[in-house]
């Protein structure tokens, strides 16, 4: 392992991986991995060569892991069950950070293209499967749980704000750029946060009924392997929640450059199976994960020390979660249908 294949220019990965998995890795390529700046991402492969996904993870909590674990266990489809350690874990530790070990998957990235009517369905089976099975008490007690307070969101955003709006002619270009795009959408971002406030208050007086989530099933955490199947990953942000959590990624869709369309959304719903979504959670989670969003990529847009090359692509990012297909809109757009927006 030479290069890219390893961390810190050594083999301490492949150690790992062989001492905890069993696994006497040949190769490992570091891949893109999303938008956790505190995980990396590596494709392996072993001395019989199966390929593996080897994640090291800084932050966040291993709920991920457990729970797919538990859903693969029992039987849910589109879902890829991690590697035990000799010892019967889900993942080891070292330096203070995850090593975790799960089957390569040569599919397709639903993100690039070829999700058809019947990935959508079996989409809407993989999470109606995901929301049907009960979590054990561990898992229970180990998820995060909805409680409609959204105050890490709340406080990020007001102080994003507050920062933007006082960029001056002084700070780079990147910083003014989204200092503009955050003071011209300033009001609707207000706007949006007061009402997604008042929801919260709202849903918190009104009982729900909590199943596990992914939290994050977006077209780039769906992969289309050559069977027609459709495989649902990066757990990390599995939670218990309200459906509504995860089926606002397809009521309406969150990516600018991919709204899901009537046929496809009629496509999911016919593989997840008769339900009436709660019009005033789904606007409520819209609401938060777009303010989340925004407020995250434009901090991003805004960060000095990150590579140039990241900042434009987040402000194109930016661009496009105000665009009138974007999340921002989109989120408004649901206010408005619930008459909460004026």
């Amino acid at each position: 392992m030479t290069g890219e294949s390893t961390i810190a220019g050594d083999d301490r990965l492949a150690g790992w991986v062989a001492e905890d998995f069993g696994l006497a890795l040949v190769a490992a390529e570091l891949v893109p991995y999303g938008a956790d700046d505190a995980a990396r991402l590596w494709r392996a492969t072993d001395a019989d060569g199966a390929q593996w996904a080897v994640k090291l993870s800084g932050g966040g909590t291993p709920a991920g892991l457990r729970v797919t674990a538990h859903l693969a266990a029992r039987g849910v489809p589109g879902i890829v069950a991690p590697l035990t350690t000799r010892d019967g874990r889900l993942w080891s530790v070292h330096e203070g950070r995850r090593v975790s070990v799960v089957p390569w998957l040569t599919a397709d990235r639903a993100f690039d293209g070829g999700m058809d009517v019947a990935h959508w369905r079996t989409y809407g089976e993989v999470l109606a499967a995901t929301h049907a099975v009960a979590p054990t008490d561990e898992l229970a007690a180990l998820l995060p749980r909805e409680d409609h307070t959204h105050a890490a969101v709340g406080a990020a955003t007001r102080e994003t704000d507050r920062r933007l709006r006082a960029v001056d002619g002084s700070a780079d270009r990147w910083t003014r750029e989204v200092a503009d795009r955050w003071r011209a959408a300033a009001d609707d971002v207000s706007t949006l946060l007061d009402r997604v406030d008042r929801l919260g208050a709202e849903l918190r007086d009104r009982p729900a009924d909590l199943v596990v989530c992914h939290g994050d099933p977006h077209l780039g955490n769906l992969l289309l392997d050559p069977d027609g199947r459709v495989w649902l990953i990066d757990w990390d942000d599995a939670v218990l929640a309200p459906r509504e959590r995860d089926l606002m990624f397809v009521v309406g869709g969150v990516l600018a450059f991919a709204p899901v369309t009537p046929a496809e959304q009629a496509a999911f719903f016919a593989g997840y199976g008769p339900v009436d979504p709660d019009p005033v959670r789904l606007a409520y989670h819209l609401g938060v994960r777009a303010l989340d969003d925004i407020g995250s990529w434009a901090r991003d847009v805004a960060d000095a020390d990150r590579p140039e090359a990241e900042r434009v692509r987040a402000l194109k990012i930016v661009d496009g979660l105000l665009s009138p297909v974007g999340l921002v809109s989109l989120a408004r757009d649901a206010l408005r249908d619930l008459g909460r927006w004026g």
